[in-house]
């Protein structure tokens, strides 16, 4: 592997190179690293990023990159409508956000060189269009990987919350239907301890079931429907105390302490002892904080909270990254559909109009209008996208559907960003004639990961270390520019 350094000041340099001349140990390095990195002037104005992923991959031509001129089997069913900004069409069937453009911006130009679903995860999860050194595509995530953006912001931005995880995923793991894990959303390179925190609200059921059950359900193949109904059940994690151990013997966090302390002591005597404190906290917030229960408990949230945001999967999942957002979590990823649901190789318009659009839709507005309510708004990332794009024709498989649907294309798709700074009502790049390469203003998955930790205020010079404490860039690519103010 080569190693490569992290972009440093003057000023910087010249403090490393004081170490041996003032006579100081590698030991004090840490701590003037620190120092260094505490200096700094945070450039972003957002403290939070909520990054919605549509795995299977969203099609830009029948949502926010419509191609109204072109040939039929290019612009297939939908028509565009006007939003709140003038010049701005998005589909016919994302009407609240149509009514919420001054909210959020679209770059229809971002662009990376695969077609594969996971290599296509392991780019946009990464924000890293190559791989790393050792990886090998079989759905196995390994210890060599690239860090995960929610890795990374998770281990760079100061934590708002001692009662809760810096980054978490939700509301499950991207298995693939064959029962691998996608690669890309874990600590890799900087270890195990820097995974995110994952919430398992939604137990992984039958691959071939489809949407945000229980409301938008379908099947993978109309003409191969699973034999089973789809089962799955939203339900807040499992974050019960032991059968042994009641509230009334965890009034305070000290007993609660000695309780996990008398179970762990050996593991707290190991060498893993320093990092299982993040872990510990995070065990003890979950079991302790009527807020963190709140956060989790979304299905039974109050009525009209149900309604504007839904009672499915989208809705509910949207909701809970509010509430851990509002709670002080830095980076909530929200897995909208696991199993590449957006996978829409037939009855592409069927199913955006009638099962994917609709609870995104209806939950996203929520989303933005209580993130605008509570003044969350400009210091909150929204970030949307999949791992690709979708094929500008398109094409029947007769043996799988009855109707036809757009395959897998990497070389262009639209990513939406709304709050944190961004510039409203903005479109960025744009594509060809028939939304299948960019025509201007290209961007890659590394300017995307560059424009989320520029506006939490990562420093372009910072740095994130490996188990063997080896530098390595944050930044492989520019903040994109005129979309944050």
């Amino acid at each position: 592997m080569n190693l490569r350094h992290p972009n440093l000041s003057r000023r910087a340099a010249v403090q490393a190179g004081a170490v041996g001349l003032l006579g100081l140990g590698m030991n004090h390095l840490a701590g003037l690293r620190t120092a260094s990195a505490a200096t700094a002037t945070p450039h972003g104005k957002a403290k939070s990023c909520i990054y919605i992923f549509l795995s299977g991959g969203l099609s830009q031509h029948d949502s926010f990159d419509l191609k109204p001129d072109a040939p039929a089997e290019v612009r297939g069913e939908f028509n565009p409508i006007s939003t709140k900004t003038p010049g701005l069409d998005i589909c016919e069937h994302l009407p609240g956000l149509a009514k919420q453009s001054n909210r959020w911006a679209v770059v229809r130009s971002l662009t990376h060189p695969t077609n594969e679903h996971t290599l296509g995860h392991y780019f946009m999860l990464t924000g890293r269009s190559v791989t790393s050194p050792g990886f090998v595509g079989d759905r196995k995530p390994r210890p060599s990987d690239w860090p995960s953006i929610a890795s990374i912001v998770g281990d760079q931005v100061p934590r708002r919350s001692d009662n809760l995880p810096p980054a978490i995923v939700l509301p499950e793991r991207l298995v693939h239907w064959s029962g691998g894990v996608m690669p890309g959303a874990y600590g890799g390179l900087m270890g195990r301890h820097r995974d995110p925190f994952f919430i398992e609200a939604s137990p992984y059921g039958n691959p071939f079931w489809r949407g945000a059950y229980p409301e938008f359900t379908f099947a993978n193949e109309t003409k191969k429907a699973p034999k089973e109904s789809d089962a799955r059940i939203y339900q807040a994690p499992n974050i019960a105390l032991s059968p042994d151990l009641n509230l009334n013997r965890v009034n305070s966090r000290v007993n609660l302490l000695r309780e996990f302390d008398q179970q762990r002591s050996a593991l707290e005597r190991s060498a893993a002892g320093q990092s299982y404190d993040d872990h510990r906290q995070s065990a003890i917030s979950l079991l302790a904080s009527r807020d963190v229960r709140r956060a989790f408990d979304v299905t039974n949230a109050d009525e009209a909270t149900q309604i504007r945001y839904g009672r499915n999967s989208y809705g509910w999942s949207l909701l809970m990254a509010y509430r851990l957002v509002e709670s002080g979590v830095n980076l909530v990823q929200v897995n909208l559909g696991s199993n590449e649901t957006w996978d829409t190789h037939g009855e592409i318009f069927h199913r955006l109009k009638d099962k994917l659009f609709p609870p995104t839709d209806r939950a996203l507005c929520a989303m933005l209008d209580d993130l605008h309510a509570s003044g969350l708004l400009d210091n909150t990332l929204v970030v949307m996208a999949g791992e690709f794009g979708r094929t500008p024709k398109l094409s029947l498989l007769p043996e799988s559907y009855h109707q036809a649907g757009r395959d897998h294309w990497g070389a262009v798709q639209s990513v939406f960003f709304a709050g944190g700074g961004v510039c409203g009502g903005t479109a960025i790049g744009s594509s060809d004639k028939i939304a299948a390469y960019p025509a201007s203003n290209p961007q890659k998955p590394e300017d995307m990961a560059a424009t989320i930790y520029h506006a939490l205020g990562i420093p372009e010079t910072a740095a994130w270390h490996d188990e063997l404490n080896r530098p390595h860039h944050i930044y492989h690519g520019q903040p994109i520019a005129g979309l944050i103010s």
